[in-house]
């Protein structure tokens, strides 16, 4: 009963971003422009939704650590932006971040822990630069971070609903989403 209830939870959140619109130009206020971020970048959300589903065939380590590695990566990328430094090839970044989870799901790939985590972190720094270099001007930094942290937490948690109950079908159901995954990845890279 507990899981339904944050599954379904999680599913009303994401259904609450009903448009998918450019990822700048969010005019709310800090925490809301941080939480429709990730949410109306269909990118994003499905990069993040992947690796969460990813995860619940790996490690007890690496599942309970994928949403917090995401996070961190997610608060490094958007740190460097704020920074002021660059990071070239962001939006292939993210693409490919789509591209290479689904290759993972597809091929049902497990990897250990810190190779996992790392990889994660990595795909999320793409993500969080995004976010940070498309902060509103007026936005407060730690609402907007505390907003793209709840959504990035959100995204992944649902991803990885998905992904238990498809680990209760056949592996060939799992291996076709992430087959589409890698295919649309591999289109917005182009």
């Amino acid at each position: 009963m507990k899981f339904t209830l944050k599954f379904f939870t999680t599913a009303a959140l994401l259904l609450a971003a009903t448009t998918a619109s450019a990822h700048s130009g969010h005019s709310h206020g800090g925490f809301v422009s941080g939480l429709l971020h990730p949410m109306l970048g269909p990118d994003h959300l499905l990069a993040m939704a992947a690796i969460g589903f990813w995860s619940v065939r790996q490690s007890p380590w690496l599942q309970r650590g994928t949403p917090l590695f995401m996070v961190a990566g997610m608060f490094l990328g958007a740190g460097l932006a704020f920074a002021g430094l660059t990071l070239p090839g962001v939006e292939t970044g993210i693409a490919l971040t789509v591209m290479l989870a689904g290759v993972l799901i597809a091929t049902l790939a497990k990897l250990p822990t810190v190779i996992g985590g790392t990889l994660v972190g990595s795909f999320m720094v793409f993500h969080g630069f995004a976010h940070g270099t498309e902060m509103p001007a007026a936005a407060s930094l730690l609402t907007y971070m505390a907003g793209f942290g709840v959504a990035t937490l959100a995204i992944a948690l649902a991803g990885r609903g998905l992904g238990v109950v498809l680990a209760k079908t056949d592996n060939r159901v799992s291996q076709a989403l992430g087959a589409v995954l890698a295919a649309t990845g591999a289109f917005l890279v182009a």
